[in-house]
């Protein structure tokens, strides 16, 4: 195959984005002017640049070449070709034509000598070649004595032999001369100029290149057939840009894509030759191996195909089209494979493929159908339902992905009109759960274009609704799932529910009262449909929908089977994540983390994103403590999101991941993930996002002892009179308001908020136990100095019930509120138990932060710190413990380092090794390691009274 520009279809500038590395090496190589003092060695002058067919290769050195003659050089440029290697001389005659004129300046031999290998002089004897290379380096100097000189042989796998030793014979002795020679070639061992150094190597592209390389394209292919372009061009540039352009030309057409994909015209044409020239048997056997599928067992074909030491393969191999090596039987670039299989004659493709579904067989019914599909070129119901029974299969395996690929080929294929409709739409509804959102419109619209059914075009335009939420555009989203709920109420009323379960949560996300009213408006019509009688999951769907869009509304009834219906839906993973998610928004947080296991234990490592607020399982882990499984909830949904650009979905992992950083401690942590979340959402259209975001804020500031900023941040997320900016998501934030409020001097507008908050709670329904003790934990920090009997109260009924207890971040809030106002009133011996609960609960969660602030009030309140050892101070190097006494004084690093003569950077070094053989976290934990050594009699004590300050 003849190499052409591949590497970006941007030209040089492209080449240095997707190329990096190796253009700097070349451009610092080569580009620079060169001058007999600039060249200490002979690798300097020949650089060699090595990589398989379509590796950028040509590209890149005629970039560089580019850049080398703007910089003001000479360059000389030879093409070697397989129709000119056995010709000698061939390639220095290319690379010597432009200066012809200077051969006749050299000496009488060397110019009689270049003039006979030329065939431009009498030829009384073969010429000489050591006067040949000689009078190669006499030129090249000379040329280059005027400006830099680079010497350019690409494709030199295919240079005639005579060329290559004259180059490498030249090459040898330039090392003080302004002379480069760039060779790009295939083969790393070629003689001669290959062997020199240095040498570039072009490795196929990582995945991250690939993709940059992809996005440069003119028309850019996404959702599953990009991700089949990636993997099938196994970071080979040529074939990503061969395929991107095939794609496109082919979605052009509005045809569906199955099997390999499709090559362009020009690499048909070329391999169509290479192949038509192959025996017959041995063009049999090529296509029986372009007819396997990357997922076909090997074992299975292996006994299908001609043993790899079996001459057939000879003749494929020598036109390049597989390679033998290692006991393996390879293609010979990735696309040799798509290109075959695309320009073998139909009848032997055919032969192939029902040659494999024969193989397969029973054994595997899946693979059976889809290579009986791959050889039916007209309509059968037949091959239609085979597929559509491994399209059931693979559901059943969480293999969405497969499901609709298998079951929009179904639809290709059915005779009948009205089922090849139902086939796409169900192809587009499990298309829904791989997240890609492009591939569901694309389904949808081919749905809209084939029916005249109204009823199938709204549940195809359902469809891409449901995944429209998990986009930043709910607005829009709430339109596309709203219009086919009231178009289905009447005649598909389960398909209605779907719709509206949808839609509440867009209003989740949203937190948009209009939207309330329109699903309330609705969903009694899809709930109690005349003439219809919902079924058990239609029925699920209509409270859950009610649940998710007022929880305070919710049928108590609902709550109260929400375990039994948990137990009866453990074989259904998108049931459970319903269940879980309802039980989470009606404060069942045990119930609701437990059933969150369930599903996500079903979800195989293909599987789909959790279809129905699957990132609430990140808060509802949060909730119950377990922080590192709310990480990977995050974590998870971040991964989907940024694979298909659901923007929301990140928005919500971010938010959420920032509120897990502020509570660890992680201040810079929190803000950066906080305004990311922020940066992908527009705030009016998404509550939930702006809530977690300014919570999160608010607990990095309260953290670092800012109430200030922690006040502003949590007063965001209430109005003046108490009323949420989020109905569910703001309520957990009350306390810490009310306890910035308290620190600056802001309790009137707080308490206010709190009253607007406990007016609330007539309609709070199952949620008002929660509600009400963070009602009166806020009641109780607020309350004034005087009024301390009703402060106890209030801490005393916040802690009874059982609501705060099952989260142990907001338990361990109110234990220490309470142990603090407890020390505060000097009542020591009572605020010990509340305070040593808090800081045992704070230290399992990891919650630095408090865990400091629990310790330095035990300690206030006489108790010794129990993560710290006795002996830990001793521990330290003296500088280290001169270091800590000092820092314990409040001093910075800069003062403390002046004192000691010390750099700041050396101070900052010993203070970080300090602090875990300490036992701490936080710097201002340092004064209360020095208390406890002056009260056990320490030298630390000692020093620091002897100093008498700083």
């Amino acid at each position: 195959m003849d190499e052409y520009t591949a590497t970006t279809a941007c030209g040089p500038s492209g080449t240095a984005v997707i190329r990096g590395a190796e253009w700097d090496r070349l451009v610092a190589a080569v580009t620079t002017p060169r001058t007999a003092e600039s060249v200490t060695r002979t690798a300097d002058v020949l650089l060699t640049v090595v990589g398989e067919c379509g590796a950028g290769k040509t590209t890149l050195v005629e970039a560089v070449a580019e850049r080398f003659a703007a910089d003001g050089g000479r360059v000389l440029k030879a093409d070697s070709s397989p129709s000119e290697t056995h010709l000698a001389f061939s390639v220095l005659h290319q690379l010597l034509r432009p200066v012809r004129g200077r051969i006749d300046l050299l000496p009488l031999r060397q110019r009689g000598a270049l003039h006979v290998a030329f065939g431009a002089g009498e030829r009384s004897e073969a010429p000489d070649p050591m006067l040949i290379g000689t009078a190669v380096l006499t030129l090249l100097p000379d040329l280059a004595a005027e400006r830099p000189l680079l010497v350019v042989v690409d494709g030199a796998q295919w240079a005639d032999r005579a060329s290559l030793d004259a180059l490498s014979f030249a090459a040898r002795r330039l090392a003080d001369e302004p002379v480069t020679l760039l060779v790009a070639t295939r083969d790393p061992t070629l003689r001669g100029l290959a062997a020199q150094e240095p040498t570039l190597t072009l490795d196929p592209l990582d995945r991250g290149a690939a993709e940059r390389l992809l996005d440069l394209q003119p028309r850019v292919p996404a959702g599953p057939i990009r991700a089949a372009v990636l993997d099938q061009a196994e970071g080979n540039p040529l074939a990503l840009v061969e395929l991107a352009r095939a794609v496109g030309d082919h979605d052009s057409t509005s045809r569906t894509i199955h099997g390999p994909l499709p090559v362009t015209e020009r690499l048909g044409r070329l391999y169509a030759d290479r192949l038509a020239a192959l025996p017959a048997r041995t063009r049999r056997a090529v296509v029986r191996l372009a007819a396997v599928d990357d997922e076909d067992p090997s074992h299975t074909v292996l006994s299908w195909l001609p043993d790899i030491g079996d001459p057939v393969w000879a003749p494929a191999e020598e036109a390049g089209l597989v390679r033998r090596s290692g006991g393996r039987l390879r293609w010979g670039h990735p696309l040799s494979r798509l290109a075959i299989h695309h320009t073998a004659p139909a009848e032997e493709r055919r032969a192939a493929h029902l040659g494999l579904a024969e193989l397969f067989g029973d054994q595997d019914p899946d693979r059976h159908a889809w290579h009986l599909a791959a050889a039916t070129s007209g309509l059968s119901a037949s091959v239609s339902a085979r597929l559509e029974a491994g399209a059931d299969r693979a559901r059943h395996r969480s293999g969405y992905a497969a499901a609709a690929h298998m079951l929009e080929r179904a639809a290709d294929l059915h005779p009948d009109r009205g089922e090849s409709t139902r086939l796409l739409v169900a192809a587009t509804r499990a298309a829904v759960l791989t997240g890609r959102l492009d591939s569901v419109e694309r389904l949808a619209a081919r749905t809209r274009v084939g029916t005249d059914d109204p009823t199938a075009a709204a549940l195809a335009a359902l469809q891409v609704g449901r995944l429209m939420t998990l986009t930043s555009s709910h607005n829009a989203a709430f339109g596309q799932l709203m219009r086919p709920a009231a178009a289905l109420a009447d005649s598909d009323p389960a398909a209605a529910s779907e719709a509206l379960a949808a839609a509440s949560v867009v209003r989740f996300y949203s937190g948009d009262a209009a939207q309330l009213y329109e699903i309330e408006r609705l969903l009694p019509l899809a709930s109690t449909p005349p003439g219809h009688r919902l079924g058990e999951r239609e029925g699920l769907l209509a409270d859950w929908a009610w649940v998710v869009a007022h929880p305070e509304a919710a049928d108590a009834r609902f709550a109260l089977r929400l375990p039994a219906l948990a137990v009866g839906a453990r074989e259904e993973p998108q049931t459970l994540i319903l269940l879980a998610t309802a039980a989470w928004l009606l404060d069942e947080t045990e119930l609701a983390a437990r059933t969150y296991d369930a599903a996500l234990a079903s979800w195989t490592s293909q599987g789909p994103l959790p279809d129905g607020l699957g990132g609430a399982a990140a808060l509802a882990y949060l909730e119950q403590g377990r922080w590192a499984r709310a990480q990977t909830a995050c974590a998870e949904l971040a991964d989907v999101a940024s694979s298909f650009g659901l923007d929301h979905a990140a928005a919500c992992a971010a938010a959420t991941q920032a509120l897990l950083c502020a509570l660890r401690g992680d201040a810079a942590g929190a803000r950066a993930r906080a305004r990311y979340a922020l940066s992908l959402v527009d705030p009016r259209e998404s509550r939930s996002v702006l809530v977690l975001a300014h919570r999160a804020l608010g607990t990095a500031a309260t953290a670092e002892g800012d109430h200030e900023t922690a006040y502003q941040h949590c007063r965001a997320l209430f109005d003046d009179r108490g009323n949420p900016t989020h109905y569910h998501l703001s309520y957990p934030a009350l306390p810490e308001l009310a306890a910035a409020a308290a620190r600056v001097g802001r309790r009137e507008e707080a308490t206010r908020i709190v009253d607007g908050v406990e007016r609330s709670l007539a309609d709070a329904g199952a949620l008002a136990p929660r509600r009400a003790a963070l009602v009166r934990l806020s009641r109780a920090v607020l309350a004034p100095a005087e009024e301390a009997e009703k402060a106890e109260e209030h801490f005393t009924a916040a802690l009874e019930p059982p609501a705060l207890a099952r989260r142990p971040f907001e338990h361990g809030q109110a234990l220490l509120a309470y142990g603090e106002w407890l020390r505060r009133r000097r009542r020591i011996s009572d605020a010990r138990p509340p305070l040593v609960e808090a800081e045992a609960l704070f230290r399992r969660l990891t919650a630095q932060p408090w865990v400091a602030r629990a310790q330095s009030e035990l300690r206030a309140a006489g108790a010794r710190n129990a993560t710290m050892r006795p002996d830990a101070f001793a521990g330290l190097t003296p500088q280290q413990q001169e270091i800590v006494r000092l820092a314990a004084l409040g001093l910075t690093n800069r003062e403390v380092a002046e004192k000691l003569y010390l750099s700041p950077r050396t101070v900052s070094s010993h203070l970080y090794r300090a602090f875990p053989k300490l036992g701490i976290t936080v710097r201002s934990q340092l004064r209360d390691v020095v208390d406890t050594m002056t009260a056990g009699g320490g030298e630390a004590g000692r020093d620091i009274d002897a100093r008498g300050g700083p």
